[in-house]
C-alpha cells in the first residue's frame, strides 16, 4: 500500500526540485529526513514538509483506519516533480525592447511504501535470447572498427598549388 502527499504550485523549477528528490528516492524515511535536513538547497524544506505529510498520512491510516503499517519500515517509493503552470513575465531590454521569460512551478509528489521482505517471493524474469544478442554484437563490433581503420576512411583531395582568377 502506498501513502502519498503532494505539494502543488510550488514556486521552484521542477529541474531544481528533481535534484533534491533524487537524493531521497529508495531510502528509508528516517534516512531521507536526515538527508533533507542537511541538504543545502532552498527546496529541501518544502520536500521535507511533503515527506512528513506522507509519513503522517501513513500514521493516520495505521491508527484510525486499522491498516497494518510498520512506520519504521517505510521507504520512499516514488518522488517526482512535475511541471506546473508557467507564469509569463517581461523583462526590460536595451533600446526599448522587452525580453520574455517564464517563472516555472512544480507539483511535488512523494509516495511511501513498506519495504518488501527479501524472502525470494518475487520471480526474476529472464529472456533466453537477450543474453545471446549482446554477445554476438560485441563480437562483430571490433571487426567493423578494424575494417574502418584499415581502409583509412575518407581521404581529402590534395590542395592545388596555384589557383586561376
Amino acid at each position: 500500500m502506498e501513502f502519498t502527499a503532494q505539494a502543488r504550485f510550488m514556486r521552484v523549477s521542477p529541474q531544481k526540485a528533481r535534484l533534491v528528490l533524487d537524493l531521497i528516492k529508495g531510502r528509508r524515511v528516517e534516512e531521507a529526513l536526515n538527508t533533507l535536513a542537511f541538504t543545502n538547497k532552498r527546496v529541501a524544506g518544502t520536500v521535507e514538509k511533503v515527506l512528513r505529510s506522507a509519513l503522517e498520512n501513513a500514521n493516520y491510516l495505521s491508527q484510525e483506519k486499522g491498516v497494518d503499517v510498520d512506520v519504521d519500515n517505510l521507504i520512499v517509493r516514488r518522488a517526482v516533480a512535475n511541471d506546473g503552470p508557467r507564469m509569463k513575465r517581461v523583462r526590460p531590454a536595451p533600446m526599448g525592447r522587452a525580453y520574455r521569460f517564464q517563472r516555472r512551478m512544480a507539483h511535488i509528489e512523494i509516495a511511501l511504501a513498506e519495504r518488501q521482505r527479501g524472502n525470494g517471493a518475487e520471480p526474476v524474469a529472464t529472456v533466453v535470447g537477450a543474453e545471446a544478442a549482446p554477445a554476438a554484437a560485441r563480437k562483430r563490433a571490433p571487426a567493423k572498427k578494424a575494417a574502418a581503420r584499415k581502409s583509412g576512411g575518407a581521404k581529402k583531395a590534395p590542395a592545388r598549388k596555384g589557383s586561376k582568377r
